[in-house]
């Protein structure tokens, strides 16, 4: 009997024991499990409309502003080359001395035949007087007087012909001394002292660049030319009304920008049919000579200004599987929602979009991981910092 109360004492006490455990364990899970978390924070931007100025970056080449090939207009050997390779030289420098000494035997031998036919001139003149007044009065028959007066205008002719004789040689001469035709920078020599040129050669001399301004010659699509046109009259952009002429930046091949702004001065007329393309044509000031002959560039162009543009980071930006462009957007209720946008060109960070967003709308450029379309967000400013506890901040005690 004993030994029956003592196994159920033991049967009880083990029962009572398990129970306090499940007990106590329940009530430990039940105050440390987490309260159940609230919709994901996204970072968003709100789309405000906004005054933009529209610029296309185009790749051209430098080119002078005036460049001379300098060649002989006569031939003959070099005796002597005057300027420095590399110079700067000024209009009418002396560059080139060609050999003169059959040119001025030339001119001598020009002047002394005008000076036979003045002298045969003067002869003649004096005749022809004569018999003009002789064959009044019937001195001189018609026939000789006539005779003088053609002798008297063919001494004349030949006295013109003499005198223009003279003038070529006077030139001819005169090209003997190569000079500059241009102020600028010289390149250099392609002849050497003692080298046989000749008239008109097809090899220059040596070339003057003018380098204190600089054209810089860009090409742009004609399809672009006609968008900018068509939006230019529907109104999407404007004309800067304060500047006379298109404001144009440089970017050099290494990315620097150039310091001093351009103007764009004209578009070709007419589109190059092998590339449908337009040339474009700025003008830049050149003081330091930053800028050399065909150096590769890029111009940045002011097109006009767009004052309701809408603006979109990038980063809030993706694409279908066909290619669209696809923002998220948070609807109504706080919801996720896709929508297709139309976008037209990048300006900085950003995306110039032309159709599928307007003032107001939330688009999601921050935590696109987590917002899955139809899910609902927390909207939280883009670059806004989370707010944290102040520390020593008292934490709420657990459940006993």
């Amino acid at each position: 009997m004993q030994f029956v109360n003592k196994r159920a004492f033991c049967a009880v006490a083990g029962f009572l024991t398990t129970g306090m455990l499940l007990v106590g364990c329940g009530t430990q899970n039940s105050a440390g499990q987490k309260p159940p978390a609230g919709p994901p924070e996204v970072g968003v931007v709100t789309i405000q409309p906004q005054r933009v100025a529209l610029t296309s970056e185009l790749s051209g080449r430098t080119v002078p502003h005036l460049i001379a090939e300098v060649r002989p207009q006569i031939s003959g050997l070099i005796r002597k080359r005057i300027f420095t390779e590399g110079s700067d030289v000024k209009a009418g420098q002396l560059l080139y001395q060609i050999d003169p000494a059959s040119f001025e035997a030339a001119y001598a031998s020009a002047t002394a035949t005008l000076a036979r036919a003045e002298a045969t001139l003067g002869s003649v003149r004096i005749k022809a007087q004569r018999y003009q007044e002789l064959v009044m009065i019937k001195a001189v028959s018609q026939q000789d007087n006539d005779d003088a007066q053609a002798a008297h205008k063919l001494a004349e002719a030949d006295a013109a012909s003499a005198r223009a004789a003279v003038e070529t040689a006077r030139i001819n001469l005169a090209y003997t001394k190569v000079t500059a035709p241009i102020s600028g920078r010289i390149g250099r020599s392609t002849v050497t002292d003692g080298a046989l040129v000749t008239a008109g050669q097809p090899t220059v001399l040596a070339t003057i660049q003018q380098l204190n301004s600089m054209y810089v010659d860009v090409t742009q699509s004609s399809s672009d030319l006609l968008k900018l046109k068509q939006n230019l009259a529907n109104g999407l952009m404007k004309k800067d009304t304060t500047a006379a002429q298109a404001r144009v930046k440089l970017l050099l091949e290494d990315g620097t920008p150039y310091p001093l702004p351009g103007t764009l001065k004209f578009s070709e007329v007419t589109v190059d049919q092998s590339t449908g393309s337009v040339t474009l044509r700025a003008d830049f000031p050149n003081p330091k000579q930053v800028l050399l002959p065909g150096m590769f560039v890029r111009a940045v162009i002011e097109e006009g200004i767009n004052e309701q543009a809408i603006l979109v980071p990038q980063r809030g930006v993706t694409r279908n599987p066909k290619g669209e462009a696809l923002a998220m957007v948070i609807g109504a209720e706080d919801k996720v929602e896709p929508r297709l946008i139309k976008v037209s060109r990048t300006v900085g960070d950003s995306w110039l979009v032309s159709d599928g967003l307007k003032p107001g709308d939330r688009v999601i450029v921050e935590g696109l991981q987590r917002a899955r379309p139809g899910t609902q967000v927390k909207a939280v400013a883009f670059g806004a910092k989370p707010a944290v506890a102040p520390a020593g901040a008292a934490q709420p005690a657990a459940k006993k």
